[in-house]
């Protein structure tokens, strides 16, 4: 399993990407996606992490989780990633490496910065070209957010509001319904935005900068960029050949 992160800030939640050892098709079948939502339910509902969005594709899956607790998310991570895999070898009496050598965190900011990553997160398996809808793929959060799944739910919807500092449940599903059909209709569904998968962090400057000086008192030195892009919305990234360097030992894996 990956190796603890030297470095994380207190409070920040993280999209979390983890993809099937060699982007095999090993969650293909809907009974395994079934099993691999219900023991993230299971998982969540005694840990001290909150699950703010997701989406499981037949690859691949995206995690929006956030915890105040230091260790909380790669502990929960190693458990519910090495009991699936372990049952799924058992019952396929299959041999080998389920997952891949390490799942990728991107720190995200509150408020839109979030907003913006779990609209992208939903999006995932439209942008594959697998639907034209997220209702249309019932493994993802969308149904949640918009009160179109009442039973055996995971995210956290009170520690979801207060990240995005909204008002109601009510009024928050009226407007994230509204930005997912903003999306589609200006073809944003369509492009992969590789800031929320391969980037250290996004948000506002402040919260990128803070990251950054994490990042920097842990090994001593820089080797991160920061980028502005749309509407003050910044990406903090490693150097090209420190991100190469990262992916080949897993050293950004956890925390």
């Amino acid at each position: 399993m990956p190796r603890a992160n030297r470095y994380s800030v207190a409070g920040a939640a993280y999209h979390l990407t983890h993809r099937c050892h060699n982007r095999q098709f090993l969650l293909k079948t809907a009974q395994d996606r079934d099993s691999y939502r219900k023991l993230l339910r299971e998982a969540f509902s005694s840990s001290a992490v909150s699950l703010l969005g997701y989406t499981i594709t037949s690859n691949h899956v995206h995690l929006l989780v956030a915890s105040n607790t230091q260790g909380a998310v790669g502990s929960l991570m190693q458990l519910v990633q090495g009991q699936f895999a372990g049952a799924y070898n058992r019952r396929k009496k299959r041999e080998g490496a389920y997952w891949s050598d390490r799942y990728h965190a991107t720190m995200i900011d509150s408020g839109q910065h979030l907003l913006a990553c779990l609209r992208y997160i939903d999006l995932n398996m439209v942008r594959a070209g697998v639907v034209r809808h997220p209702q249309e793929w019932p493994w993802t959060g969308w149904h949640e957010l918009v009160g179109e799944r009442k039973r055996y739910r995971l995210i956290d919807s009170r520690a979801l509001l207060d990240r995005l500092d909204a008002t109601s449940w009510p009024a928050f599903q009226k407007y994230y319904r509204g930005a997912i059909e903003d999306a589609l209709m200006q073809k944003e569904a369509c492009r992969r935005d590789g800031r929320w998968t391969e980037s250290l962090a996004v948000g506002s400057s402040a919260f990128t900068k803070r990251v950054e000086a994490q990042i920097i008192l842990a090994r001593k030195r820089s080797r991160t960029t920061l980028e502005e892009g749309d509407g003050g919305r910044w990406t903090l990234r490693e150097t090209a050949a420190d991100y190469a360097l990262e992916r080949s030992l897993g050293a950004n894996s956890g925390f």
